[in-house]
């Protein structure tokens, strides 16, 4: 039995060629469960995505609460995120000799810390968080997403990422079969989804996955995909038209949520819907701080080795996102404070702008950050990934701009890139390029 599942799983796991059936995912993970101090923390080092999951499986077996050690951080971000959450033991998972082992009976309960998930480090150095068990199966039922054993899921991006190892788990958990990639690839992730009938992914995933499928006809019939889960940024409304349009009677399942938060709100083919309990506090045009009471949350943060409780009033904790609530009981979510731009005594959301020009022909990720200027303070700038084969125009996006945002919120400087920096889940690396624009050093052309 896998703790995390709370029953024996009947699924496959199937990557880079090899594909494990339940009794020899179990096998595996029993045997690595074996390499771990009960109760203790573990950082995994490397591996291939099979090898880490079944490593975190083992871990988790175990009763111990696992790192996913991310191979893309800097050397100063991997030091602070060691410190603070102090392992007892580092593994680089490994193909070991997996032979059958007696089977370990856990001690576990729902409020036994198993994962030490880290902030996506989009908006600075990651920080390290302790979750439940019970947090993350309470997040499995609040998506309210069934899957069924014929089903096969597609993780198309790293497990370091609490995107796509929340993805793993649910699946797993309900039995359906995964797919698992080492890494980003919109060829792969077409190729894969042949045979996947649902995939997690963020927008700008969705984006150029679509580009692919709208190019060939012949993976386009081919494509089986019938859920398309989406997290990490809002789903622009021209993305889910091409969705729409794409493939047909694919329902897009979009969730908001937090790494302390976990899922918050969902939306359905309708506006973004809470599934915990919200509050907007005090809101000036609508537009207020987002606070979130529920029992889905992380336990706290992990500084030099000591649980820091989050911050909470009553039970009520914030992470900094400024948020709309309508008379309906729908959420508008706008993001963090942290992402405003203040260009000429104007405060501009660098995610509202994104959000209208994510999705444009040619666009496949867009980030917006400031430029410094003597005399506006900040210039609003747009850094676009371009599709190779189909790029956009200057002009269309101008015409976009002047259309949708109002004259303090239309980028003043235009830059295209080939591939944004990202993070670990894909999303593009905020805090990364705002450095590298005040430097000058981002790898860019103006548009």
């Amino acid at each position: 039995m896998l703790p995390i599942l709370g029953r024996s799983p009947a699924s496959r796991v199937a990557y880079a060629g090899t594909t494990l059936d339940a009794p020899e995912l179990l096998a595996r993970v029993h045997r690595a469960a074996q390499l771990m101090p009960p109760g203790s923390r573990v950082a995994l080092d490397g591996g291939d995505a099979l090898t880490r999951l079944i490593y975190f499986l083992g871990a988790d077996l175990a009763g111990c609460a696992t790192l996913l050690i991310e191979p893309t951080w800097t050397a100063h971000d991997r030091a602070a995120v060691l410190d603070d959450a102090r392992p007892d033991l580092i593994i680089t998972p490994d193909e070991q000799d997996f032979q059958p082992v007696q089977p370990i009976s856990p001690t576990w309960d729902d409020r036994t810390p198993f994962y030490l998930p880290t902030t996506s480090g989009s908006s600075g150095s990651p920080k390290v968080l302790i979750r439940s068990r019970g947090s993350w199966l309470r997040s499995f039922a609040a998506l309210g997403l069934a899957l069924e054993p014929q089903d096969r899921v597609l993780i198309p991006g790293p497990l370091s990422s609490s995107l796509f190892l929340f993805g793993v788990l649910h699946a797993l958990h309900g039995g359906a079969d995964v797919q698992l990639l080492e890494k980003w690839s919109a060829t792969d992730a077409a190729e894969a989804s042949r045979r996947a009938t649902a995939v997690h992914l963020v927008p700008a995933m969705l984006a150029a996955l679509l580009s692919i499928l709208e190019r060939d006809p012949v993976l386009r019939a081919e494509c089986r995909l019938r859920t398309v889960v989406c997290g990490g940024a809002r789903v622009d409304d021209s993305i889910e038209e091409r969705l729409a349009k794409v493939l047909p009677g694919c329902e897009l399942v979009e969730y908001y949520g937090s790494a302390e938060h976990s899922l918050i709100a969902i939306r359905r083919g309708g506006p973004l819907r809470p599934v915990v309990e919200v509050d907007v506090r005090d809101p000036v045009d609508g537009v207020g701080e987002l606070w979130v009471r529920s029992a889905l949350v992380f336990d706290g943060y992990l500084d030099s080795g000591m649980i820091v409780p989050p911050r909470s009033r009553d039970g009520w904790s914030t992470v900094g996102d400024r948020a709309v609530r309508r008379p309906d009981g729908s959420l508008e979510v706008l993001g963090r404070a942290s992402s405003t731009i203040n260009s000429g005594a104007r405060i501009v959301s660098a995610e509202a702008v994104e959000s209208v020009l994510r999705g444009a022909e040619g666009v496949l990720d867009v980030l917006v950050s400031a430029t410094p200027h003597p005399r506006f303070g900040e210039l609003v700038t747009a850094v676009v990934e371009v599709d190779p084969a189909a790029p956009p125009s200057l002009r269309m996006l101008r015409a976009r701009a002047r259309e949708a945002l109002e004259p303090a919120q239309r980028p003043r400087r235009w830059l295209a890139v080939r591939e944004l920096p990202r993070t670990a889940s894909g999303k593009p690396a905020r805090a990364l390029v705002a450095q590298q624009l005040r430097t000058g050093t981002l790898a860019a052309e103006p548009l």
